[in-house]
């Protein structure tokens, strides 16, 4: 143990946005019960490519005691997220819960027979499974598609979702706090490189854990080489839209 150059957090700075993760090529960092963790010394190599994106400035380079920036445990580290994500995989393709299923829209007879408690309010829903880590990339839904990513919190926020922004579009959501940014990124990349997807479009609440979101997808794209529309939804605690803005152009 040597002392050297190696990230540090303060916890209380950190709101768990998840920004400085896409960053890490390493893979040193987690969200870990909301916050943002370094996983070891050794996956950290001291050169702060996580600064810039820490929307708070809870992360800094520090100098102190510790293990020796090891390449050979990052690439084990690495090598085992990717394989947890091709897991991931499987487990939507296997599991009965979460098997890929599309819905055709109800029919006008389908429609008209319905009770009266559905009648008025119909699903926009196209497909199933709809969350990130379980949609596999190459689901056939997603071919062709305008898709609609959405932080998990946006459909209990926002009273008429299915109306204004599901309607006509693929959903994925998630935890852009809680769950893998680094796994979001590289899903969202082998979304973009495998399936023609026309538009995206990405709805966040206004609250700071969420801004890493767009910030994923962005960088999904990038590593897939693609340049697709996309435009950022902010929806208010209350459930007001705060503000629409084009991203990609």
């Amino acid at each position: 143990m040597a002392v050297r150059k190696i990230i540090e957090i303060d916890e209380e700075k950190c709101n768990g946005c998840g920004q400085c993760i896409i960053n890490c090529a390493e893979g040193a960092l987690e969200i870990i019960d909301g916050k943002a963790k370094l996983v070891a010394d050794r996956y950290c190599d001291g050169l702060g490519a996580c600064l810039g994106e820490c929307p708070t400035g809870a992360l800094e380079i520090i100098e102190r005691p510790a293990d020796e920036f090891d390449e050979e445990s990052v690439e084990h580290r690495l090598n085992e997220l990717k394989a947890n994500e091709k897991v991931s995989d499987k487990m939507a393709c296997g599991c009965p819960s979460t098997n890929i299923q599309t819905f055709a829209p109800a029919t006008a007879c389908q429609k008209a027979n319905q009770p009266v408690s559905q009648s008025s309010d119909q699903s926009a829903l196209s497909h199933w499974p709809v969350q990130i880590k379980l949609v596999p990339a190459s689901a056939p839904f997603l071919k062709n598609a305008d898709i609609l990513i959405a932080a998990d919190c946006t459909p209990v926020a926002y009273p008429n979702f299915h109306r204004d922004f599901l309607n006509g579009k693929v959903v994925l959501i998630g935890c852009p706090k809680f769950d893998d940014g680094q796994a979001y990124v590289e899903k969202f990349a082998e979304i973009f490189s495998k399936s023609s997807v026309k538009s995206v479009t990405v709805v966040v609440m206004e609250v700071p854990c969420c801004n890493g979101l767009p910030m994923m997808v962005k960088r999904g794209m990038e590593l897939a080489g693609k340049t697709i529309p996309m435009d950022k939804v902010v929806i208010s605690t209350r459930g007001d839209v705060l503000k629409k803005e084009a991203l990609v152009a």
